[in-house]
């Protein structure tokens, strides 16, 4: 297991990138306007660490107790939720973003890296291509479940907490992350309709991921909480399924107003 400390998070040594950049995700990124902002461009000075690490429950234990004292939260349970609210986006963008540009990106843990900024916060994920089938149905969802299936585990272990709550932050990433390339690449509508049939072919207990239209923009229907909310001095999301649903709705129109 790698070394973690408390500033600086899980340490890279001895690892210099597990994945051969064979210029597949660059391909996909070039297709993507603010590829960088989506994560699918790692910043140089970030630490790379092999994603088969975020299936090991003792490193993300480390890495929870790491962020503790910087989020002012004991709570393992609110860290655990948080900490896969923001590595799960990062964590699913190339291989989303590979199937919105027709560019298959592996979705296997093994051959992925994360990328890490101060303080364990995800930033990108980078991964190579595949040369399998790109159908949702088919060997990339499987990947997809076993990936999730994985990590999911290691963070209830390390959290203290049941599963199904992780599973409903995938589907929710999953959402967000598709909407996002779908604004980016100017077809939020054909990129967010991949969302429920890759889902389906991921299974149970992924519930379907949903999109509500607010004042002609698209949002996710969230079906988690991040439990941000429980983190000193930060609030409910704008879209939290905790919100009343007229006051979500108000919010979201005029979240609306800025796309």
């Amino acid at each position: 297991m790698a070394p973690v400390t408390s500033a600086s998070g899980p340490s890279a040594a001895g690892h210099t990138g597990g994945v051969t950049d064979d210029g597949a995700q660059a391909a996909v990124a070039a297709r993507v306007p603010g590829a960088a902002a989506l994560g699918l461009l790692p910043p140089p000075a970030a630490t790379v660490v092999p994603a088969v690490l975020l299936a090991d429950p003792a490193w993300t234990a480390e890495v929870l107790a790491g962020r503790a004292a910087r989020q002012r939260t004991e709570d393992r349970r609110v860290l655990a939720t948080v900490w896969w609210y923001s590595v799960s986006s990062v964590l699913l963008t190339p291989v989303l973003a590979g199937l919105a540009t027709g560019v298959r990106l592996s979705a296997r843990l093994t051959d992925t890296d994360l990328h890490l900024l101060a303080g364990a916060t995800p930033v990108a994920a980078t991964a190579p291509g595949a040369t399998a089938s790109a159908d949702p149905g088919g060997e990339l969802a499987a990947d997809l479940r076993t990936t999730i299936g994985a990590v999911v585990t290691a963070v209830a272990v390390a959290g203290g907490m049941r599963e199904r709550p992780l599973w409903a932050i995938a589907t929710d990433s999953l959402a967000n992350r598709l909407l996002a390339i779908g604004r980016a690449v100017g077809d939020v509508a054909a990129v967010t309709a991949i969302a429920g049939p890759l889902a389906a072919a991921v299974g149970a207990p992924m519930p379907a991921p949903r999109y509500s239209d607010v004042a002609g923009a698209r949002f996710t229907r969230r079906a988690s909480c991040c439990l941000l909310y429980r983190v000193p001095h930060e609030v409910v999301c704008t879209s939290c399924p905790r919100r009343d649903p007229a006051e979500r709705l108000v919010l979201l129109e005029d979240a609306a107003e800025r796309f």
